[in-house]
């Protein structure tokens, strides 16, 4: 076991790969970030201290606007973090703890061996769901079997009180009960060469009953979904059909369309245009 930085072009690669594969196939993705047996993807992949909300939101729309089925783990959508353990006996799990073993006994100093467990283990994504700012993060009025450390701050009272990243998730899940593109679009990559942008277009032709159909949320529609994996600005091209899009969805303020966009750290962005000429 050791401490890396993510490879975000390799990430990429992989969730490209997944998506066209699976198109091709007549196959159908389970999309998800998290479980039971991963650290939090919010502390792997983004920056919870400075970029909380960001980070969070980010990660959300990346899966969530993809072709499959988006699942949300327990405390994802309120942004829970790994928790801020300080020795090896605040956690249960037997893997970190024998991981831990071995790796001072390979000669790492002890600080060492505890920064690797804390960094990937299991029980990071198994503290109790926080509901409040209780002791117990209103999950229990006992001793749970892995202790919280930030309920105070992130918990789903304070979310549903004035929170952004809840509020934030309902809307994406909104948006795949009511945008056809997102539920029901093709797949294919935009930017794919980019280190530091998860880039992707949906596409939804006109359906044979179109002429019926009341609505344009109900005609054909493409949308282009740019999320930025990175804590400092990025840049990324647009492609000119959208740059006269309606914004779906995005966690930053909205601002002017260009050919190309300088996205903020850990900025999502999805743009739409209903009834395109190249479909």
């Amino acid at each position: 076991m050791d401490l890396t930085e993510p490879d975000i072009p390799a990430l990429k690669r992989i969730l490209n790969d997944w998506a066209l594969g699976l198109q091709a196939g007549g196959g159908w993705n389970a999309l998800f970030w998290n479980n039971h047996d991963q650290p939090r993807a919010i502390n792997r992949f983004g920056d919870p201290d400075r970029y909380h909300y960001e980070s969070a939101t980010m990660l959300a729309t990346a899966i969530h606007l993809l072709r499959g089925t988006p699942y949300i783990y327990m405390g994802e959508e309120i942004g829970m973090t790994d928790p801020d353990y300080t020795r090896i006996e605040d956690y249960v799990d037997v893997e970190a703890r024998n991981a831990y073993a071995e790796l001072v006994a390979a000669g790492h100093s002890e600080a060492d061996a505890f920064a690797v467990v804390h960094a990937k283990a299991r029980d990071n994504a198994r503290t109790p769901m926080q509901w409040d700012a209780t002791a117990g993060a209103g999950f229990t009025t006992g001793t749970p079997w892995l202790r919280p450390t930030n309920a105070e701050t992130i918990n789903v009272a304070a979310e549903e009180a004035g929170g952004r990243i809840l509020p934030y998730y309902r809307r994406l899940v909104e948006l795949r009960k009511t945008e056809p593109v997102i539920a029901e679009g093709d797949y294919a990559p935009w930017e794919l060469d980019s280190p530091d942008v998860f880039a992707y277009i949906r596409s939804l032709p006109a359906s044979p009953d179109a002429a019926a159909a009341t609505s344009d949320d109900a005609g054909p529609a493409r949308l282009l979904v740019l999320t930025s994996f990175r804590g400092h600005p990025t840049t990324v091209a647009v492609p000119s059909e959208f740059l006269v899009g309606e914004v779906l969805i995005g966690n930053y303020p909205a601002r002017p369309l260009g050919p190309v966009m300088t996205l903020s750290p850990y900025e999502a962005l999805a743009i739409i245009i209903r009834n395109p000429k190249s479909l």
